[in-house]
């Protein structure tokens, strides 16, 4: 491995297709030579927002982080760490895990639901599978600043990075999602 890919967005390529990663945007947390870890920011799971509407009385979107251990809830917040057991993203942001202190801080008032977005499920590469997955041109890797990680998404954002892209990519940002049908 050359390079790391830690903090960098990826935005997937019109060669994916069918599947979960097709028009995604991945924030990467984790990428060394073991591997890499990242979680998908503008892909809602409505059925596990429906369960925590139902448990909480109030509206929790939760976004698909991956097509790995679903079952798996993480959050990305944004401010200062609420519990030792984090992950820092850059600057203000943070991965945890930690249920059971997030939802207690929320109640209490100590931290705005806004600053938070619920993941199910994480995407993850073995070890120089995200390397060769960027050489084959699956993934395009972007740069993006001031970017808020906790902001509700959807298919736009993808949209709107693939137009700021430019070039070859703003064909692609404004085809149909089935391209046979262009």
């Amino acid at each position: 491995m050359n390079y790391s890919y830690k903090g960098k967005i990826l935005i997937s390529t019109p060669d994916i297709s069918g599947d979960i990663f097709s028009r995604s945007v991945v924030l990467i947390i984790e990428h060394d030579e073991m591997g890499a870890f990242g979680m998908i920011l503008n892909k809602k799971n409505h059925t596990m927002s429906s369960k925590l509407l139902e448990i909480f009385g109030f509206n929790v979107e939760v976004y698909e982080g991956g097509p790995v251990e679903n079952d798996r809830i993480s959050f990305i917040i944004k401010g200062k760490p609420i519990t030792e057991k984090h992950t820092p993203i850059e600057n203000e942001f943070y991965l945890t895990e930690d249920i059971e202190k997030v939802i207690s801080t929320i109640i209490d008032g100590k931290l705005p639901i806004e600053n938070v977005k619920v993941f199910s499920g994480y995407s993850g590469w073995s070890a120089h599978q995200l390397d060769q997955e960027i050489q084959n041109k699956m993934w395009t890797p972007v740069e993006i600043y001031n970017l808020d990680y906790t902001s509700p998404n959807d298919q736009s954002l993808w949209k709107k990075i693939m137009q700021n892209l430019g070039g070859e990519f703003l064909l692609w940002a404004n085809s149909p999602e089935d391209v046979s049908m262009n």
